[in-house]
C-alpha cells in the first residue's frame, strides 16, 4: 500500500524549527516551491530583481562583494586544501557505518545597512523568506564569529544559511548558538550540482547523520534528492532550467519534474530567470507554475 504524500502545511506542523515550519505554510500559501538565486554584483539590480521576482518565489537565495584579488587567491588555496580534505573523508569514511557525528551577499559591490534595510522591506511586501548561500566551512568558534558579526551580520537578517559539513558537528554547534535564539534555520550542503564535485558517498552521509543530530536546527539539505532516513526535513536543489541541460562552466541543469519528482522540495533557478535577455516577471511565473504543477502531479 502506497503512503499518501503530506502536503508543504502538513509536513509544517511534524518540524520542530520555526523558519522551517514558517517556510513550508509559506509555500502552501503562495502556491509557490521556486527560490531565486540572485548573484549580481550591484545593489540596485539586485533590488530590482528582487521586486520583480518577489511575487512568484517562496525563497530568496542571496549570493556572497566584490573580494580583492589577494584574498582571492588565498581562498583558491584554501578551496584546493578543502577539495584534498574531502577526498580523504571519503576513503575514510568509505567502510565507515557507525558515523558518531541564496544570496551570497558578498558579491555585491555596494553593500551597505541600506540594501539590508530595503530587502527586509522587499521581504514583508512579497511574503518570502531569505537565504543567505554564505557555504560556511570552518570551527565553530569562527563560524559563530562569521555569522553574527563583521559587516555583513548575516544573522540579523537572513532566515536561513547553508554550511559545509568538512568541519564536522561543531560547525553546526557553533552557528546554532547563534541562530537558534532568533528563529534560524540552516541547511547542509549535501550534494551539489556542478559537474565532477566531491559531495558524494560516505560525505553525502556522514552529512546526513550530523542533520540528524540537530534537528531543532538544521532544517534540511541542499542536495539533488530526498533522503529516506531523514525524509522529513526539506531539500532545496540547484541547477534547475527549462532550456538547457549543461553550462561551459561545469553545471548540470535538470528541469523542476526532474528533481520534485525526486523527493525536492523548492528548486532553485538563477540565471534562468534574470539573465542576458530573459524577462524576470515572465521566467519567475513560469518556473513557479512548473515547479508547482510538479509538486501537484506527485502528490495526485
Amino acid at each position: 500500500m502506497t503512503t499518501k504524500l503530506k502536503t508543504y502545511g502538513e509536513r509544517a506542523t511534524s518540524l520542530p524549527n520555526k523558519t522551517a515550519q514558517e517556510l513550508l505554510t509559506l509555500m502552501e500559501r503562495k502556491k509557490s516551491n521556486l527560490a531565486v538565486a540572485l548573484d549580481v554584483t550591484t545593489k540596485q539590480e539586485f533590488l530590482d530583481i528582487a521586486d520583480k521576482v518577489g511575487p512568484y518565489i517562496c525563497c530568496l537565495k542571496v549570493s556572497h562583494m566584490q573580494i580583492p584579488s589577494s584574498i582571492i587567491d588565498s581562498l583558491k588555496c584554501l578551496r584546493i586544501y578543502l577539495d584534498v580534505i574531502n577526498i580523504w573523508l571519503q576513503e575514510s569514511l568509505k567502510d565507515y557505518r557507525r558515523v558518531p557525528k541564496m544570496t551570497h551577499i558578498d558579491i555585491l559591490e555596494d553593500f551597505d545597512q541600506d540594501l539590508i534595510d530595503k530587502l527586509k522591506k522587499l521581504q514583508k511586501k512579497h511574503d518570502f523568506i531569505i537565504f543567505e548561500d554564505r557555504k560556511f566551512a570552518d570551527i565553530g568558534n569562527t563560524v559563530k564569529h562569521q555569522y553574527s558579526k563583521g559587516i555583513y551580520k548575516i544573522a540579523e537578517w537572513a532566515d536561513i544559511v547553508d554550511a559545509h559539513a568538512i568541519p564536522g558537528d561543531g560547525i553546526i554547534t557553533g552557528l546554532k548558538e547563534i541562530g537558534l535564539p532568533l528563529n534560524r534555520g540552516l541547511l547542509l550542503l549535501a550534494e551539489m550540482s556542478s559537474k565532477g564535485n566531491l559531495a558524494t558517498g560516505a560525505y553525502t552521509e556522514a552529512t546526513i547523520e550530523m542533520a540528524k543530530r540537530h534537528k531543532d536546527f538544521v532544517i534540511g539539505f541542499i542536495s539533488g534528492k530526498k533522503f529516506n532516513s531523514c525524509d522529513e526535513l526539506i531539500i532545496m536543489t540547484p541547477g534547475i532550467s527549462l532550456d538547457i541541460s549543461n553550462d561551459d562552466l561545469g553545471q548540470q541543469y535538470k528541469t523542476p519534474r526532474n528533481v520534485i519528482e525526486n523527493g525536492s522540495d523548492i528548486i532553485i533557478v538563477g540565471r534562468g530567470i534574470y539573465g542576458k535577455g530573459k524577462d524576470a516577471v515572465v521566467e519567475a511565473q513560469r518556473y513557479r507554475n512548473a515547479g508547482w504543477e510538479a509538486y501537484l502531479e506527485k502528490l495526485e
